[in-house]
C-alpha cells in the first residue's frame, strides 16, 4: 500500500520552494532514509524528512524512485539542526541537508553504497589496534580546575556551554585532549572544529598520538570526494570516535556525540560566506543543547558576542590566564613610524631599531616572525608621469604586482596579465610598484639581513601564493619546526594555532589600517589577530623572558594599543562592549544584510529600494530598520555590480518573523524585473553578517 512522504529536495532558490515536498513509496520509509525522486524532469537525490504531509491525493504525488536501504537512517537530531539553520539562515531545507552532505552519496545506488560500507568495515578492521595508554603531560593547576569544572558541569545535566578563556600557550589543547578521554571513555563521540583547513593536520597528529588505537576521521574542503564520503560514513556509522574539521564538520552525522570543542572560536572562518551563510560556532552551541551534550568554545580572544554571553551567564566561563611552564607572554614594543625620516626606501617599510632586533635573534639562533596581511609584491603598479595605476578591467579594484611571475593579479576575480613593459596610457618606462607586499618584504629582509658568517639570512614566506601547490605548507612549517628559517615572513594564516618553538620576535609591520575601517568589528578583529601574532613568541619556556612583540604604528597613542600592551583582553572587551552598546550594535542589536547583483548599479540599487518599500507594508514592519542601499566596498566584482542594504532590530525574534514574511515575496519581486537594464543576476540575505 502506497504511503505519503516529505522528501527535501534541493530546490532552486528562485522557485520559492524551500520546505521538503510531498511524494508517495510503495513501502514505508524511515525519517532519514536518502531517496531519488523526480523533480521536474530530473531525478534528483533527496531526504525523507520527519513530520507530516499535507492531504493530497496519493494519485497527485509523484513516487520515490529508488531508496538507500543500505545506509542508516540520518537521525532526528541531525534533520532538526539542518531544519534550524535553513530556517534562522532563511534557506530551503533541501538545499542545506543536500550540500553537508558528501557529493558522491548522490551518485551511488544501493549496492554501490552496500559496496562502500563493507569496504569500510573491512578498512577498519584491518587498521584496529590495541589501544594504548599514552604519556601524558602533567596537568597545570589551571588546566585541572577547569577540566573538574567542566566535568562537574556535565555532571549537572543541562549540557553547559562553556567559553575556556586561556592566553595563548596556556594549554587549551590539553584540555580539549582530556576532555575528548572523558567523552570517548563513556562511550560517547567527540567533535572538534578548527578554523581554517591548514590547522587540522597538526591537529590530527596530536589526538592520533593520544588516541592511538581509536579511530579518528577529518572532514573538509580539501579532502577528495572518496576520502570525504569514507570519513563520513565512519562518523554516521559510530565507527569513528573523534571527528576533526572546519565549518563543514558541525553537520558531521554522529549517532554517539558526547562533546563538542570549537577551536579558536572566534575566527571569522566559522562563517560561510556563500550560500547557507551559517556560523559553525552558532550552529555548534545549538547542537550541543538540542543533543544534550557539553560545547567547549576555547580562545584566547574570544568573540565579543561569546564574552558578553558569559557576562550575563547564559555561557559559563573558564579561564587559563597562565602560559604552561611558568612562561611570560612577550613584552609589547610599539614603534612610532612618527620619529622616522620622511623617506622612500626600506627606513619606512621597516625601522631600524626592528631590523637590528631581528639581526640580534639571528645572531642568537633565535626565530623571528613578521607579518603583513597582503600578499603579492605591491598592491599596485603606478606611472609617475601620467598617473595610471594597474586598476582591474572587471572589478572596482586595483590588480596587485606580483614579481615573482611579472604578473598584473586581480586577488577579486583572478584577472591575470603580464606586467607591461611600459605605461599603456602615455608609454613611460618608469613604472613602479607603491606600497608592500609579502613578496616585496620578503626582498626587503633578505637585503638587509645577515647570518654570523656574512651570508644572507634564511628567508621563508608562507601566504596563498607560496602555498598554492598541494604539501608545500607542511614543508615550510616543516623547515621552520627544524630550524632552517631565520626569519618568517607571511600573511595572518601564520599567525594561527602553530606552535613555534624556537620563535621569540614577532613583528606586525603595517597594522594600522584597521583602526578607522567603516566596519564595527575590525577593532575586535585588529586586537584578536595581534593577540594570536604576539602568542606565536616565547612559548617555550626556556625563551619566554625575551620573547617581544614589535608593533610599527602611526598611531601609539590609540587605546587599542595600550590594550595590548598590557595583553588585557577584559579592558578591551569592556570598552569595545560598552562603545556598541551605546550605539546599538551587535551583540545588542541582531541585523541581516540584504545584497544584490546586477549588471549595472542602478539595477541593483532600485531592487533593494523596492524590497524596502515592500519591507514597510509588512506586518512587524515597525519592529526593524531598514537602511537605504549603499555599495559594498569592493562595488564592482568581475564585471558584476554589487549593492547591500542593512536590516536591524533589537530584537532577534522580531527580525527572524519579519525575514520569514519579507524573503519570500521577492522572489515575485525580482521576476517581475525582466528588461535588461533592470535584471538582478542574484539577490540573498545574511543573517548575522560578520563584515558590513
Amino acid at each position: 500500500m502506497s504511503t505519503r512522504l516529505r522528501v527535501a529536495v534541493e530546490t532552486p532558490q528562485h522557485s520559492g520552494l524551500g520546505q521538503p515536498l510531498d511524494y508517495s513509496s510503495e513501502q514505508p520509509l524511515q525519517s532519514g532514509t536518502l531517496v531519488r525522486v523526480p523533480l521536474g524532469r530530473r531525478d534528483v537525490a533527496g531526504i525523507v524528512w520527519p513530520g507530516p504531509p499535507a492531504d493530497a491525493p496519493l494519485a497527485e504525488l509523484r513516487a520515490v524512485t529508488a531508496a538507500l536501504q543500505a545506509l542508516p537512517p540520518l537521525g532526528p537530531a541531525w534533520c532538526e539542526l539542518v531544519e534550524f539553520a535553513a530556517t534562522y539562515y532563511q534557506r530551503g531545507v533541501g538545499e542545506v541537508a543536500l550540500a553537508v552532505l558528501p557529493p558522491e552519496l548522490r551518485k551511488l545506488d544501493d549496492a554501490q553504497l552496500a559496496n562502500r560500507i563493507a569496504k569500510l568495515e573491512k578498512r577498519l578492521a584491518a587498521e584496529a589496534g590495541a589501544s594504548t595508554a599514552p604519556a601524558r603531560p602533567a596537568l597545570s593547576a589551571d588546566q585541572a580546575a577547569a577540566l573538574d569544572a567542566l566535568a562537574r558541569w556535565t555532571a549537572e545535566g543541562g549540557a553547559p556551554t562553556v567559553l575556556l578563556h586561556g592566553v595563548t600557550g596556556s594549554g587549551k589543547t590539553e584540555v580539549y585532549l582530556r576532555a575528548a578521554e572523558q567523552a570517548l571513555a563513556a562511550g560517547r563521540q567527540a567533535l572538534v572544529l578548527v578554523p581554517e583547513i591548514n590547522l587540522t593536520p597538526q591537529l590530527e597528529a596530536r589526538f592520533a598520538e593520544r588516541f592511538a588505537g581509536r579511530t579518528i576521521v577529518s572532514q573538509h574542503s580539501a579532502l577528495t570526494p572518496a576520502q570525504r564520503l569514507r570519513h563520513w560514513l565512519a562518523a554516521h556509522l559510530g565507527r569513528a570516535d573523534l571527528v576533526l574539521g572546519t565549518r563543514l564538520a558541525v553537520f558531521a552525522s554522529m549517532p554517539r556525540l558526547g562533546l563538542i570543542v570549537v577551536d579558536e572560536e572566534h575566527d571569522p572562518s566559522y562563517k560561510q560566506q556563500e550560500g547557507a551563510r551559517y556560523s559553525a560556532r552558532d550552529l555548534a552551541v545549538y547542537r550541543g543543547k538540542r543533543e544534550g551534550v557539553p560545547v567547549l568554545l576555547g580562545s584566547a580572544t574570544p568573540s565579543l558576542e561569546s564574552w558578553q554571553h558569559a557576562n550575563s551567564g547564559r555561557y559559563r566561563r573558564l579561564g587559563l590566564p597562565s602560559r604552561i611552564g611558568g612562561g611570560v607572554l612577550p613584552a609589547v614594543r610599539l614603534v612610532d613610524m612618527n620619529m622616522l625620516p620622511k623617506s622612500r626606501g626600506v627606513t619606512t617599510t621597516l625601522s631600524p631599531p626592528l631590523v637590528d632586533a631581528l639581526q640580534q635573534r639571528i645572531a642568537r639562533g633565535e626565530q623571528s616572525l613578521v607579518f603583513l596581511n597582503r600578499r603579492g609584491y605591491a598592491p599596485v603598479l603606478h606611472c609617475g608621469d601620467c598617473g595610471w595605476k594597474s586598476s582591474c578591467a572587471h572589478c572596482s579594484a586595483w590588480r596587485v604586482f606580483h614579481k615573482l611571475d611579472r604578473t598584473l593579479r586581480c586577488h577579486h576575480c583572478g584577472f591575470t596579465e603580464r606586467v607591461p613593459r611600459a605605461c599603456p596610457d602615455c608609454g613611460n618606462l618608469d613604472i613602479a610598484p607603491i606600497g608592500r607586499g609579502t613578496e616585496r618584504l620578503e626582498e626587503q629582509l633578505g637585503a638587509v639581513l645577515q647570518d654570523a658568517n656574512g651570508q644572507p639570512a634564511r628567508i621563508a614566506r608562507i601566504d596563498a601564493d607560496s602555498t598554492r601547490l598541494k604539501g608545500s605548507l607542511e614543508a615550510q612549517l616543516g623547515a621552520v619546526h627544524a630550524g632552517d628559517v631565520d626569519v618568517l615572513v607571511g600573511t595572518q594564516m601564520v599567525t594561527k594555532g602553530h606552535d613555534f618553538r624556537r620563535i621569540t620576535l614577532v613583528a606586525a609591520v603595517n597594522p594600522d589600517s584597521a583602526l578607522f575601517s567603516s566596519d564595527f568589528r575590525a577593532p575586535e578583529r585588529l586586537f584578536a589577530l595581534l593577540m594570536q601574532a604576539a602568542g606565536r613568541a616565547g612559548r617555550d619556556a626556556e625563551h619566554a623572558a625575551r620573547s617581544e612583540m614589535w608593533v610599527q604604528t602611526w598611531h601609539p597613542q590609540h587605546a587599542l594599543y595600550g590594550a595590548l600592551r598590557r595583553h588585557d583582553f577584559e579592558a578591551f572587551a569592556a570598552s569595545q562592549l560598552k562603545e556598541r552598546e551605546m550605539a546599538g550594535l551587535p551583540p545588542y542589536s541582531h541585523l541581516a544584510m540584504m545584497r544584490a547583483d546586477a549588471r549595472t548599479p542602478e539595477a541593483a540599487r532600485a531592487f533593494l529600494q523596492a524590497a524596502a518599500e515592500l519591507a514597510a507594508t509588512l506586518p512587524g514592519a515597525e519592529a526593524v530598520t531598514v537602511y537605504p542601499p549603499v555599495p559594498l566596498h569592493i562595488a564592482r566584482v568581475a564585471d558584476v555590480e554589487r549593492m547591500q542594504m542593512l536590516v536591524e532590530s533589537p530584537s532577534r525574534v522580531a527580525l527572524q518573523r519579519f525575514l520569514a514574511l519579507w524573503l519570500p515575496s521577492l522572489h515575485g519581486l525580482r521576476n517581475d524585473r525582466k528588461g535588461a537594464e533592470q535584471r538582478i543576476l542574484r539577490w540573498a540575505v545574511d543573517v548575522d553578517p560578520l563584515s558590513i
